[in-house]
């Protein structure tokens, strides 16, 4: 019987919970500390408690570190990380401070051949997974259209976001960059690299820095296109607004899949009005239908040799590339080749 794996987790800030509740989730996993500058934070996790990285890792050899931090911070701690040479280093998104820092991160794990994981998790959610599933099948034919509405309906007024993650409000680049993201990946995920892009970003609530609203649109050989319509202000038909954070339309030559916002996934096959239930609704509680939980499982399956590791930070490069085009295509209002 193989040892467990020992992950040590950098951060415990508002986020760092649903990485936490993973790790004691996993079979094959067992958490050996806790770290965060705020010492009172590392000690309510209930684990071995410390300020520092250095400190930490003068008790322990972890396999895994876990870095649940700031991107400014991201650098700095992956190359003190990978001197401790772990199996595997995970880092949260956003993947640092900007693009010449998270390529240097790429080339120094590459350097130290050690994988780096960017925790995008949005494509570990089950009903991405699921039609990622159909799509490989064939059931809808060509895709030729993606279409996300993003709604999460928590940006309204002077007190948005204050109540979770209150920095939401001083972020200069918000919509895109901490959100949209996201979706970039997952759009990578389901339909492969967008050749161009065309953005227009806006800022509804006067109470925050950032865009809070904005249409992508990304251009894929062949004619194919897929449109992100984001807008923080306005909600969706779900109960619970944060499950799937809006709803999803992917259509192709032999019907379409509609993501709504429970979770669930229906066909309507093409010539038709019936919709068809492919996955059931769920789960709502925790975060993303425990996409946290399903990727931080993929990383051990991958540590056992069971799977390739998705989402290494050169992979994930082409992501921070997309956000930076959009960001000029709406200061310059066109389209940007990104090939």
């Amino acid at each position: 019987m193989t040892k467990p794996f020992r992950v040590a987790c950098l951060g415990a800030g508002y986020f760092s919970r649903f990485h936490y509740d993973a790790w004691h989730r996993i079979a094959g996993a067992t958490l050996v500390a806790s770290v965060d500058q705020d010492i009172a934070k590392a000690k309510a996790t209930d684990l071995p408690a410390y300020a520092t990285l250095e400190t930490m890792l003068a008790d322990h050899a972890p396999d895994v570190i876990d870095i649940i931090t700031p991107p400014a911070t991201h650098l700095a701690t992956i190359r003190a990380a990978l001197d401790a040479t772990p199996r595997v280093i995970i880092c949260q998104k956003p993947f640092c401070a900007d693009l010449a820092e998270a390529e240097e991160a790429a080339r120094l794990a590459a350097l130290a051949n050690i994988p780096l994981i960017i925790h995008e998790n949005f494509r570990f959610q089950p009903w991405y997974r699921h039609i990622k599933s159909e799509i490989e099948q064939g059931t809808i034919g060509d895709v030729l259209q993606l279409t996300f509405r993003l709604r999460p309906g928590d940006g309204q007024g002077p007190d948005a976001y204050l109540a979770r993650q209150p920095y939401f409000q001083t972020m200069e680049r918000f919509l895109i960059h901490e959100t949209g993201v996201h979706f970039i990946d997952t759009f990578r995920y389901l339909m492969g690299e967008p050749a161009a892009v065309m953005a227009d970003l806006r800022r509804l609530n006067p109470a925050i820095k950032g865009e809070d609203a904005g249409l992508v649109v990304f251009a894929y050989p062949g004619g194919r296109r897929a449109t992100f319509d984001g807008n923080r202000l306005l909600d969706h038909g779900a109960r619970n607004t944060r499950c799937t954070m809006g709803e999803a339309l992917v259509e192709g030559t032999k019907g379409a899949l509609m993501l709504f916002g429970d979770g669930s996934v229906h066909l309507r096959r093409f010539g038709q009005t019936e919709l068809e239930e492919r996955r059931p609704p769920g789960p709502e509680d925790g975060f993303g239908g425990d996409c946290v939980f399903h990727l931080q499982s993929h990383v051990v399956a991958g540590l056992n040799g069971r799977q390739a590791l998705e989402n290494t930070a050169a992979e994930y490069l082409p992501v921070m590339r997309q956000e930076a085009a959009i960001y000029q295509s709406s200061s310059e209002s066109r389209w940007i080749n990104l090939r």
